[in-house]
């Protein structure tokens, strides 16, 4: 039988979207799923976690986990899995799953797909798809033996279902002394007001249509009145003219918001695998064969930087 233990996010003291997206589909399809959660001062999450239908919730709370320590996060995980007997681990495909997934496979003697933008399962078998050479090659990835399946998987592909919070059962975890070699000395956070892409509800980007960083600043105040993300091509980040953080695509962030602003964006399959999952989308080009009205809910064939203040016009008379 299947059972998924899949390893819980925190920021900022709350579950974030990303796992709660890898629990609304687990719960979805059936399987019974229990969540590693660790931290510092986060045990009142655990009922998170049991409110989107975790059975179990393996506790590590200490001062200690604050900052993530490879070696201390890799033990506690796989003393986890011992406990719990799952036949998979799920992880998000963020900064902190990209360093844990191959570190608990390691440790677990098995291998790991990682990076999976899609995902089919039959039973304990696994076909997972995920994006090589640029994206230019989809791969299509199964376990070649039997045992547990490590699995990574990007943020986006699935939608988090709103739940309550319901009382949690819990199972502390021994809390494992860290890397004797390894001593965090400062953490450096960037702050800023930005929403995050993969967390946000409205995202506005910016496509080559807008020419440059002036462009990009033309376009950006309009999410700010949106109280949305700020988003990009690829070709746009590629040109230097907005950081990676805001690229939308196969190789940058899948988002799934319930509004998407394609500003002067042409629409490369990259794209559109990226935000195409979107609930509404308005387009904005030049182009009338431009691949992005194909997706698009809504289209306006003209000038964006016409358009946009149209747009923001618009936005404030609602607000109004």
């Amino acid at each position: 039988m299947t059972k998924i233990l899949i390893v819980a996010e925190v920021k900022n003291g709350e579950i974030k979207k990303n796992t709660l997206e890898l629990l609304s589909f687990a719960k979805s399809q059936g399987f019974e799923n229990e969540a590693v959660l660790l931290g510092s001062g986060i045990s009142g999450q655990a009922d998170v976690l049991a409110g989107q239908g975790t059975s179990t919730v393996y506790l590590g709370d200490d001062a200690s986990l604050e900052i993530y320590n490879t070696e201390q996060y890799t033990a506690l995980v796989s003393d986890a899995i011992q406990q719990s007997g799952a036949t998979q681990v799920w992880l998000s495909s963020s900064e902190l799953g990209r360093d844990l997934t191959p570190r608990v496979a390691a440790r677990q003697g098995v291998g790991a797909l990682s990076d999976v933008t899609q995902i089919e399962i039959s039973g304990d078998e696994i076909t997972a798809y995920r994006p090589c050479m640029s994206t230019k090659v989809i791969q299509k990835c199964k376990f070649s033996k039997d045992g547990l399946r490590v699995v990574s998987i990007r943020s986006g592909f699935f939608e988090a279902e709103e739940t309550s919070p319901t009382p949690a059962i819990t199972v502390s975890l021994s809390i494992p002394e860290g890397h004797s070699k390894l001593k965090v000395k400062e953490v450096q956070v960037e702050v800023s007001d930005e929403v995050e892409l993969n967390e946000a509800s409205i995202v506005v980007s910016a496509g080559r249509g807008v020419g440059g960083t002036e462009g990009c600043d033309f376009v950006k105040p309009l999410a700010t009145e949106l109280g949305a993300a700020f988003g990009a091509s690829r070709a746009v980040c590629d040109a230097g003219w907005l950081p990676h953080k805001h690229q939308v695509g196969q190789t940058g962030t899948m988002v799934t918001p319930d509004f998407y602003f394609a500003l002067g964006i042409s629409g490369a399959i990259q794209h559109l695998a990226g935000m195409s999952g979107s609930k509404v989308i308005v387009a904005v080009n030049k182009d009338p064969d431009a691949p992005i009205f194909k997706v698009a809910d809504y289209g306006i064939v003209g000038d964006l930087f016409k358009a946009v203040p149209v747009l923001r016009e618009e936005v404030q008379k609602l607000k109004a």
